[in-house]
């Protein structure tokens, strides 16, 4: 790697915000989460809106490994998350991370594969939440984009590469029934997806981008298939 791609990268102001401390967000292991500014998305139930819409952050690289340093064998792990992670190159943040011994969880849509295959094959990442947002038929009308493929792409080499990852989606009744779910179910499992797979239920918050409520629908979960351990959260 060139020291330019280093001096670039790390003096970037591109995180949007700092969470010190978490217990909750990778399983077992007491970290902080770094918030990244932007995303290539628009999902409606989003509440990180302004995340989302945000065109540069309130830190930089360096500002978070300082903060670092003053962690090291008070945290284990770091979750780089967002808005959307893998918009930026990542490599010389993630090569000083564990230079300080930290493990790494990145939350991703998955959509910016060449980026994400990049840190793989680095073995930077430890751990990995891929967000599976909608089946193809319905992700142009959650996501607002059309990145079903390089989705498609990661996904697969997830599970081709045996990365301890989970695959995860937010569910609003209103967007999502059951019969989307369940050819989320079909679509893993022919993939040789064979992990939990994590339901996270949509909460209502001040504000979203798609300024949704509480959904109307009710979601009957004994309608969904039993072919994969399905985690609500």
């Amino acid at each position: 790697m060139s020291t330019n791609r280093e001096n670039n990268s790390l003096s970037a102001s591109v995180i949007y915000d700092l969470t010190s401390f978490t217990h909750l967000d990778y399983p077992d292991h007491l970290s902080c989460i770094v918030w990244f500014s932007g995303c290539n998305m628009r999902c409606d139930y989003c509440y990180n809106k302004d995340i989302v819409f945000a065109k540069d952050g309130k830190y930089s690289y360096n500002d978070i490994l300082n903060f670092l340093k003053t962690r090291v064998n008070l945290l284990e792990a770091v979750v780089l998350s967002g808005g959307e992670a893998t918009s930026y190159d990542l490599v010389p943040f993630c090569l000083k991370i564990k230079e300080l011994g930290f493990k790494i969880k990145l939350d991703t849509n998955g959509t910016n594969f060449l980026h994400v295959k990049e840190l793989i094959e680095l073995n930077l990442l430890d751990y990995i939440a891929l967000d599976y947002k909608a089946p193809v038929s319905k992700f142009t009308q959650i996501t607002h984009s059309n990145k079903f493929d390089e989705f498609s792409k990661t996904l697969d080499f997830l599970i081709e590469k045996k990365i301890d990852f989970e695959a995860r989606t937010t569910l609003h009744s209103d967007l999502l029934c059951e019969s989307d779910i369940n050819e989320i179910i079909d679509d893993l499992l022919m993939r040789g997806y064979s992990k939990e797979y994590y339901i996270q239920e949509f909460v209502e918050t001040e504000s979203n981008i798609g300024d949704l409520k509480s959904p109307k629908y009710l979601f009957d979960k004994s309608l969904l298939k039993s072919d994969l351990k399905i985690v609500f959260r």
